[in-house]
């Protein structure tokens, strides 16, 4: 009898054992199937982080990610930098725009130039050089009026001009301590051209003489190394169309008497410009003025204090840019007086912009009138 109970105690003992083998078997496969799970789902999240990026990546503006050649001129992205010129300030330069003063010359060779409504209804113009070894002679030079200073000390440039507004533009130039020069001081960069002298009244006649520029700012001690050796903008490493928008023509009401228009050359790639409707050239370059980039910068341009001068709002506002025979709508600021201008998309996403000179032009929101096509779609008027 004993042994009977033995022997079912033992059976008994082998059948619990074989089903606590059992358990233990169900409980690996699920421990197996349950880490199986966890991996393949942390491989799915994995794969659609990376499909995000890389849709993110082809909707977010481009940057350039390759290291800066020394030789890059910062106002375009180009590498044409002389070796004298290479870590140095941008030069900006006073330029007359009344139809008296015209063909201007040395213009041509500017990366930057800027177009502002001054006292009159016309327009004065501003000139930035990238490299101040290569500054031709530059005709015909005028007087400072205070937003311009302001526009120039965001691009760090020494300041050139003939003459200075009283009013506002001296005060501003003191009270940002840019470093300027003044042709009404006596400085030999400076001269008349006598040629212009026989036909043009005098205050159309003063010119810079570009070479002298380097010895001129060493002999007046000004600083000449850059702060910031960051482009000005951020470009694209190649050319590229800015949206699916076509915009092969856009004209800039200054105001009543003057109006610039700019149309596309399909053959260079370029914008080329009028003044009045005539086509804006360089004299002694013997071309008409073009621009890889328009950029247009709408804000609040009034009289100031109900005076023929004009107050400009420099703090920013909205705007476009066209290149590539294509347009983009933007947003603009500065942060202050002596800060870069940034340009961003409407969502506020800083964005890049094409290699090569530029064109920049400040006026009232209304004052802009651009031809565009959408895609699929006839060509239509945009102001």
């Amino acid at each position: 009898m004993l042994i009977k109970e033995r022997k079912k105690a033992k059976t008994f003992y082998f059948a619990l054992i074989e089903k606590v083998n059992r358990m233990k078997k169900i409980i690996c496969c699920i421990m197996a199937l349950t880490m199986c799970l966890g991996i393949f789902t942390s491989c799915g999240n994995e794969k659609a982080e990376e499909t995000t990026a890389a849709v993110t990546e082809t909707t977010a503006e481009p940057t350039t990610e390759a290291p800066l050649d020394e030789k890059t001129n910062l106002l375009t992205g180009n590498p044409t930098l002389s070796k004298g010129a290479i870590g140095k300030r941008p030069v900006a330069v006073m330029i007359n725009n009344i139809r008296q003063s015209l063909p201007q010359y040395g213009i041509a060779a500017a990366d930057i130039l800027f177009e502002i409504e001054v006292e009159g209804g016309i327009t004065r113009m501003m000139a930035v050089y990238g490299d101040y070894t290569k500054i031709p002679n530059v005709c015909s030079i005028r007087s400072c009026r205070y937003y311009f200073p302001i526009f120039a000390a965001g691009f760090d440039a020494i300041y050139l001009c003939y003459g200075c507004n009283e009013t506002l533009g001296a005060p501003t130039l003191k009270r940002l301590n840019i470093d300027y020069i003044d042709g009404n001081d006596g400085n030999p960069v400076f001269g008349r051209d006598q040629e212009r002298l026989q036909s043009y009244s005098l205050e159309h006649t003063a010119y810079l003489k570009g070479e002298k520029v380097p010895e001129t700012l060493k002999s007046e001690g000004m600083r000449t190394e850059i702060n910031d050796r960051t482009p000005f903008f951020n470009f694209n490493e190649s050319a590229k169309k800015l949206s699916k928008t076509k915009s092969e023509k856009a004209v800039l009401d200054f105001s009543e008497y003057y109006y610039s228009t700019f149309e596309y050359d399909a053959q260079t790639k370029t914008y080329v410009k009028y003044h009045n409707g005539t086509e804006h050239m360089d004299q002694t370059a013997g071309k008409q003025l073009s621009f890889t980039n328009v950029i247009i910068l709408t804000t609040s341009v009034k009289s100031y204090k109900k005076t023929i001068l004009r107050e400009v709002n420099w703090k920013g506002g909205n705007g476009y840019i066209l290149s590539r025979g294509t347009v983009k709508k933007i947003k603009w600021s500065k942060a202050d007086e002596m800060s870069r201008i940034i340009l961003t998309d409407v969502n506020g996403r800083e964005i890049s912009i094409n290699k090569g000179k530029s064109y920049i032009g400040v006026l009232n929101p209304g004052d802009v009138h651009l031809t565009v096509v959408k895609p699929e779609t006839t060509s239509a008027a945009v102001s």
